[in-house]
């Protein structure tokens, strides 16, 4: 299967503390990959270099071909790499329409003053935006709920708006920090339904992290394990199951 997404020897340090150690591994395009690893193992750090939120120290990464040491995120997310954050990072006072629409903010063709005259590509840029934010509001159940103010939204669909606002820009590899964070059993089942579905439906690449192994278990193809920035294990799911390496890591225990 063709890669997606390529590490090799990435290292990050925050005042001399290394938060991701030479790490290496591939995603193959396609397949849905889970991060886990105890709490400060570097998964979310691992992200940010991915998208460019923070810059490695050394190494580089690939994705979909093209080779970077660093790259902004703004950059990133125009040529396909789609995010969502552990905290929801919701426009609050807005409505669930328009927080999938700032989805497409970084996407628009139009200059400021078409934008602001509404002249020009100005219109067309808007149906097309409107368009593809309805379809992604529907495929994600959230009709009914597009004009209300994401503030009033059970947490459970404030993640699903989240998801549907990375989603908008037809990502072609979907980040995920801890989707599932916060979620009592039923919500961890119907957000793993949805993104099993995304991966499906539009054939995107998922890179998640996720706590909850019984999930990762079922839900991911591919299970990289991380433990203070380094990769323990890294294969199928069975494979990493019984792994001695991924026991001491959770359990603390020398083997």
């Amino acid at each position: 299967m063709a890669g997606m997404l390529e590490l090799h020897d990435v290292s990050l340090s925050f005042k001399g503390v290394r938060a991701l150690n030479a790490l290496s591994f591939n995603v193959a395009k396609g397949e849905i990959c889970a991060l886990i690893g105890p709490n400060g193992a570097g998964k979310s750090s691992l992200l940010n270099v991915i998208n460019g939120v923070y810059r490695a120290d050394s190494g580089d990464v690939v994705f979909d071909g093209l080779r970077f040491e660093a790259i902004h995120p703004q950059k990133a997310a125009f040529l396909g790499i789609g995010r969502t954050f552990q905290h929801n990072a919701l426009f609050r006072r807005l409505s669930v329409r328009e927080n999938v629409l700032a989805g497409l903010s970084r996407h628009g063709s139009a200059s400021f003053i078409e934008n602001i005259l509404r002249i020009g590509r100005d219109g067309a840029e808007r149906r097309d935006f409107l368009a593809r934010a309805e379809r992604i509001i529907s495929f994600l159940a959230l009709d009914r709920h597009a004009e209300k103010i994401v503030s009033t939204l059970p947490y459970g669909l404030q993640k699903r708006v989240d998801l549907a606002r990375a989603l908008v820009a037809e990502p072609k590899l979907l980040l995920l920090d801890e989707p599932m964070a916060g979620m009592n059993q039923e919500e961890k089942d119907e957000m793993s339904r949805v993104v099993r579905e995304v991966n499906r439906a539009f054939g995107t690449t998922v890179v998640l992290i996720e706590h909850d192994v019984g999930i990762v278990l079922s839900l991911a193809s591919h299970v990289v394990v991380l433990d203070y920035g380094r990769k323990v294990a890294d294969g199928a799911p069975d494979e990493v199951r019984n792994n001695p390496d991924v026991i001491a890591a959770y359990l603390g225990t020398v083997h």
